[in-house]
């Protein structure tokens, strides 16, 4: 499990900011928020025929088939999904990440005393070579200062806010926009034979529960992520709130996901999908199960329509959503399929 800052911010998370600043955008100009793309008659209408697409119509139908020996019932069907680079993009860098880091002039205007004091005068220059040299201390203190002391009604308007009006920086488009279409349709299938989807995300739980069911058809309550302390409180006309505080609950990645899967679902998955080094304990933990179990990790293959990152297969390293050498050939050794977007996706996402 990665490190925790003092503040409760996860430090993989950190470190994967400096890394990434000089490739972060600017502020962002108004957009209309995505919507899925309409169910169709196939079930996985954007996958081409192949080892990937047939494991997941094969496991589906024979945890679901009353005369199957590997049949589950209803109430035991699980599927969890990790969520950046697994159901959306998350290159160059964490949608979260770049919300905090816009965030900064917003929390400076209600704070002005941290208009001339750093690491906030570095953010509000727009110098990114200065940005990027920030300290682990000075990126603790913008990741608490953005996604604590609020309420969360007033966390939740905000996120709300900056989801409607952020682009991404390649397409110009809401990072809503951005979800893999042959995953909503993995997600849909799943839930159209009787299985509950849920997300388990080293992101902020609060982040991604605001728009999970909007974009995934994946409620709220099935949203598990990096959690953070609240404290009830009344304000002055008796009425009763919430305040996000700097304590962490629960490190949602790595050993902790298949911990945060206990602790919030209480069954083990039956189906897992990851993409990076972070996701291989909850896929070990659906691997450990008896019957049937898919275990699958979506490798970023496709320069052209999306990003190509490994290391794993010779692919470029990265910082952010790393699949490691050691992670692909646990795969290919324990029979874990790997989607490869360039060969086994027709289309990446709704909009091609």
């Amino acid at each position: 499990m990665d490190p925790i800052a003092p503040s409760g911010i996860n430090r993989r998370v950190l470190l994967s900011t400096l890394a990434m600043l000089p490739a972060l955008s600017g502020l962002l100009r108004p957009v209309p928020a995505a919507a899925q793309a309409p169910a169709t008659d196939s079930p996985l209408p954007s996958w081409n025929d192949g080892a990937a697409k047939q494991a997941i119509l094969d496991f589906v139908r024979a945890t679901t088939d009353q005369s199957s020996q590997n049949y589950v019932r209803p109430e035991e069907r699980i599927a969890t999904f990790d969520q950046d680079g697994t159901l959306w993009v998350e290159h160059p860098m964490y949608s979260q990440v770049v919300y905090c880091l816009e965030r900064v002039p917003a929390v400076v205007a209600k704070r002005p005393e941290l208009r001339n004091a750093e690491p906030f005068k570095t953010v509000l220059s727009g110098n990114r070579a200065a940005m990027a040299k920030l300290s682990m201390k000075d990126l603790e203190k913008i990741l608490a200062a953005t996604l604590t002391g609020m309420s969360v009604d007033e966390f939740n308007a905000e996120a709300v806010k900056w989801l409607e009006t952020a682009r991404h920086p390649r397409w110009q488009r809401p990072y809503t926009d951005l979800v893999y279409q042959p995953m909503l349709e993995v997600l849909r299938h799943l839930r159209d034979n009787g299985y509950k989807t849920y997300i388990v995300t080293g992101g902020g739980q609060d982040f991604v529960r605001i728009y999970s069911e909007r974009v995934y058809g994946i409620p709220p309550e099935q949203v598990v992520g990096t959690a953070g302390a609240t404290k009830y409180g009344y304000a002055k006309d008796g009425k009763p709130f919430l305040t996000k505080e700097p304590k962490l609950l629960l490190n949602d990645n790595d050993a902790g996901k298949p911990e945060g899967i206990h602790l919030m679902i209480g069954r083990r998955p039956l189906a897992a999908f990851g993409n990076s080094n972070g996701d291989r304990e909850m896929l070990e933990w659906t691997d450990a199960g008896a019957g049937a179990r898919l275990k699958m990790l979506v490798m970023h293959d496709d320069a052209t329509r999306e990003y190509a990152y490994g290391p794993a297969a010779g692919l470029p390293d990265t910082k952010v959503g790393a699949l490691t050498a050691a992670l692909y050939g646990e795969a290919k050794k324990d029979g874990w399929p790997v989607i490869s977007m360039k060969n086994d996706w027709k289309r990446i996402f709704a909009f091609e």
